[in-house]
């Protein structure tokens, strides 16, 4: 197994979707293993949508406010994970001058996809499902040895 990284930036256009689903969902699975954040490039409110699809899996998103990279109160990270081809963009500029690693995911905007609620709730699972996915992959749990 690989060594985990101590602190992961997650970044997205708003902030508001990709991000807050991507720190929330490692929190959930690695606690306080890692310090995790998120940022967005531009302001944006939290997305009802990703708060729902995340509850279904006992996630809770509800307390998530939205910020910008410019209000950062710490600029460093080991990790730096951007979805969104424009939080890219400002990753690159927060990352300049350090040697902190920097990883593009593409995810999709499930808030662009049109049609019947179900539809479009069906994109913000998808969504949540792929970030489960990668982040799984990319931060592997440590196994638990149980004795019986």
């Amino acid at each position: 197994m690989s060594d985990l990284p101590s602190s992961v930036l997650f970044a997205c256009t708003f902030n508001s979707i990709r991000s807050p689903m991507a720190e929330a969902i490692l929190k959930f699975l690695h606690g306080r293993q890692i310090f995790v954040d998120s940022v967005g490039v531009r302001p944006g409110e939290l997305d009802a949508m990703a708060v729902q699809v995340l509850d279904e899996v006992g996630i809770d998103l509800s307390r998530h406010r939205p910020k910008l990279f410019s209000q950062l109160e710490d600029g460093y990270f080991d990790l730096v994970i951007s979805l969104s081809p424009e939080a890219q963009h400002s990753a690159v500029e927060l990352t300049r001058d350090s040697s902190c690693e920097l990883e593009f995911w593409h995810m999709m905007d499930p808030s662009e996809v049109e049609g019947s609620r179900e539809q479009r709730m069906a994109a913000y699972r998808l969504l949540r499902d792929q970030l489960f996915t990668r982040i799984r992959d990319r931060f592997p749990q440590q196994n638990v040895r149980i004795i019986l």
